[in-house]
């Protein structure tokens, strides 16, 4: 059984298996609409009815399908419901989720395997399916905790506890005792346990800052560990580190797994934290690597030698460089495959046998250590509502949001948190712009670099980001919604309507900076397509006059000023008059120019909707 498809909010219920038992035959309509959503559900009932699975009694089909299946739904009496599966019940990691809905289909129940099943959150989607009304009663869920026992499914970590028993310290933080969180790298789970932090919860960085006195338990993201903690822990190990292997010609295996482990778990390092084995091309064949990637069911990382040539370590060797023309392999590819993260665990070597010495060392992904970070966040056209929560999230958590002014409205930045550095660039020079980035991004610092609409659409970024690359500094793209998107939504138009029109040109005319010669407005205007034209309300007269080489004088346009903003306005017209719509209405740089025929078109019929047409999810 795989119950993996249906343990958080984040996979897709469709995936799971499904079986319906109709309890209730009256209810039969829930049941088909339940199958019309996950088309792979199979419906069983006691009596005849087509296309449902007949079986002579509740019990015996629940224990044929209670091995089998992901998710068990019964529609009718939860007395039923609850003796059909108790002599089933095993133990929440291996059954599946049971869910009880009544016959009306006014409440859907979790019943069993609520969190590591993924029943509470089936539950809350089949409410919203038949229009009903789930029923949680797990503690965690109600009170607004975090659910860890599904942390580890949702984020790809390993859960391991100190305590033995998962239910003891599970427990603890459920009954909102003194809990002190442990962060030592930054991944999304850390990130989301942050925003969502309970106040029974406090958070460090570092193990030494925990005053122990105070707390009752340890959680810790983390890919070491801590045994000298003296209150019970509960491990969430990220998968963050890579294991680099330098060894003998045809090293035998034999015992070196084992013997990781120990150094490992002696040096207080989580083995199950390796996210990867690493060598150099000249060992890709070596059993010993092989043996290590299905040990720690890590995939391998090879790399040629000028990939690893000029990687600083600090254990080089001339024996080495003499095999493999480069200083080091184990140092070296494990740093490679971290993205030059950190190195915890420098060369270590090894010979358990004659002839098959071996040499290893750990490094943890650059991207999950706690540093100075930029994200460069898409503002969307304007609307502070209009922007991706993601880009929101940043912009609470930021030290600093350095904005472009000049384009994206102030009230964005009042998402800031208090205490944060807010500052518009549109006084700043590019090279003011990375000082004061630099500046904070060396304090370990989180800084939003906040662009209108989508930033890789006319964002200025290509500059920076190269600043960034060549200083070697972590960064990171939020997209954002694009105006020519909101232009779309505020002409109330499908830009690209069937048989008509099926392509989108983003474009600006030549001002100050030259239009590559095959991009010209007047070559692109020769497909007639729905052209948004950016940053160029200034040269309206020289756009209308390239557009009309191709497309015809009554051509619908559009000059919407500001767009999303609260003093938005929008002017249509015929593309003969463009120039004078601008010139008259005084639009400025903040103009998108739209043209094409889809503007306000009715027309076209898709045949996705059609009846004939057929896909996977409608057969």
């Amino acid at each position: 059984m795989n119950n993996s498809s249906i343990q958080s909010e984040t996979d897709k219920p469709e995936q799971a298996t499904l079986a319906v038992i109709l309890v209730s035959e009256t209810a039969i309509e829930i049941a088909r609409l339940i199958r019309r959503e996950f088309p792979e559900t199979v419906i069983y009932t006691k009596s005849p009815i087509e296309g449902c699975v007949q079986i002579s009694s509740f019990s015996k089909g629940v224990k044929q399908l209670f091995p089998t299946v992901d998710v068990l739904v019964f529609i009718g009496a939860m007395g039923i419901c609850v003796r059909s599966i108790a002599p089933c019940i095993k133990n929440k990691h291996t059954d599946p989720a049971v869910i009880n809905i009544d016959s009306s289909g006014k409440y859907v129940i979790s019943v069993l395997s609520g969190h590591v099943g993924g029943a509470n959150t089936f539950s809350e989607r089949l409410a919203r399916i038949i229009g009903g009304e789930e029923i949680i009663t797990t503690q965690s869920d109600n009170t607004g905790l975090w659910a860890l026992d599904t942390l580890d499914q949702r984020f790809g970590w390993i859960t391991r506890t100190t305590a033995g028993n998962f239910n003891h310290p599970l427990t603890t933080f459920v009954n909102r005792k003194p809990t002190a969180l442990l962060l030592d790298i930054k991944d999304a789970g850390s990130d989301y346990l942050e925003r969502n932090k309970p106040e029974h919860t406090d958070i460090f960085y570092s193990i030494e800052n925990i005053g122990w006195e105070k707390y009752e338990l340890l959680i810790a993201v983390t890919p070491f560990l801590y045994p000298d903690s003296p209150v019970p822990v509960i491990y969430f190990h990220p998968r963050v580190l890579q294991l680099g292997i330098g060894c003998r010609k045809l090293c035998s295996p034999a015992g070196i797994g084992e013997y990781i482990d120990r150094f490992l778990s002696e040096k207080h390092v989580a083995k199950e934290a390796i996210a990867g084995i690493s060598s150099i091309e000249l060992k890709k064949d070596e059993p010993l690597l092989q043996d290590l990637s299905r040990r720690y069911n890590a995939p391998l990382h090879i790399y040629t030698a000028s990939e690893l040539e000029g990687i600083d370590v600090p254990n080089p060797s001339d024996k080495v460089v003499s095999v493999t023309s480069v200083p080091s392999v184990s140092e070296a590819s494990a740093l490679k495959a971290s993205e030059m993260g950190l190195l915890i665990l420098e060369k270590q070597k090894g010979v358990l046998s004659e002839g098959n010495d071996f040499t290893f060392s750990l490094a943890i992904n650059r991207s999950v250590l706690r540093h100075g970070h930029i994200e460069i966040v898409g503002a969307g056209p304007g609307d502070p509502e209009l922007i991706s929560l993601k880009g929101k999230y940043f912009l609470e958590d930021a030290d600093l949001i350095l904005y472009a002014g000049s384009l994206v409205p102030v009230e964005l930045t009042h998402y800031a948190k208090k205490g944060a550095t807010v500052r518009s660039s549109a006084p700043m020079s590019l090279e003011e712009q990375f000082a004061i980035m630099k500046e904070f991004y060396d304090q370990g610092k989180l800084i939003v670099r906040l662009h209108t609409g989508d930033p890789c659409i006319y964002g200025a970024i290509q500059e920076q980001m190269a600043l960034f690359d060549a200083h070697g500094m972590s960064y990171h793209i939020t997209p954002g919604i694009s105006s020519f998107q909101a232009a779309a939504a505020a002409l109330q138009s499908q830009f690209t309507i069937p048989e008509k029109v099926q392509t989108i040109i983003l474009t600006r005319g030549e001002r100050r900076t030259p239009m590559p010669e095959k991009e010209k407005l007047h070559l692109l205007a020769r497909s007639q397509s729905t052209m948004c034209i950016f940053l160029s309300a200034a040269i309206a007269k020289d756009v209308q006059r390239e557009l009309l080489e191709h497309y015809p004088p009554t051509t619908p346009v559009a000059a919407c000023y500001k767009l999303t903003w609260k003093d938005e306005r929008i002017y249509r017209g015929e593309l003969k008059d463009l120039a004078k719509i601008i010139r008259d209405n005084d639009l400025t740089l903040t103009t998108m120019i739209v043209v094409g025929e889809a503007i306000d078109n009715r027309h076209g019929l898709s045949r996705l909707y059609a009846d004939e047409f057929k896909h996977l999810f409608r057969s």
